[in-house]
């Protein structure tokens, strides 16, 4: 039991940093939509509802986690980490030079912290099996 309150704690810790992460990139794409190189589709209105969404279903994913629902647990934190390791495909719409620092610093940023998420997961469901005290 005692495993479960750790992984719980870092998880939490490991949202929180994605989430402000991709809060502040999210609000500079938002705030500086003509600055960014990225598809002609991506509008600002789409740049936050899609934060808010996908951080909903890493709020529920983090719950599910909690409650041992791992599986579900491990579908919604999957689908939010994509809030992240979608950033770098900014990329693909623009050359290095075209992108500040900051630009950069956040793109990595959310890359970074979303591929945590996603580690955890994989962490969680091959290494640790915490799927499997749901089976007992």
């Amino acid at each position: 039991m005692n495993v479960k309150v750790n992984t719980q704690s870092v998880l939490k810790l490991i949202l929180i940093f994605s989430i402000v992460s991709t809060a502040i990139h999210f609000t500079d794409n938002y705030r500086f939509i003509e600055d960014y190189p990225q598809p002609a589709w991506i509008t600002a209105p789409s740049i936050y509802q899609s934060w808010i969404i996908l951080t909903i279903i890493g709020m529920i994913g983090y719950w599910l986690y909690s409650l041992r629902k791992f599986w579900l647990a491990y579908l919604c934190l999957g689908i939010y980490s994509l809030t992240g390791l979608i950033s770098p495909g900014h990329y693909l719409y623009g050359s290095w030079s075209q992108f500040s620092f900051k630009m950069h610093l956040f793109i990595w940023t959310d890359a970074i912290t979303s591929s945590a998420v996603l580690g955890f997961v994989i962490w969680s469901l091959l290494f640790l099996r915490e799927w499997k005290l749901t089976e007992q």
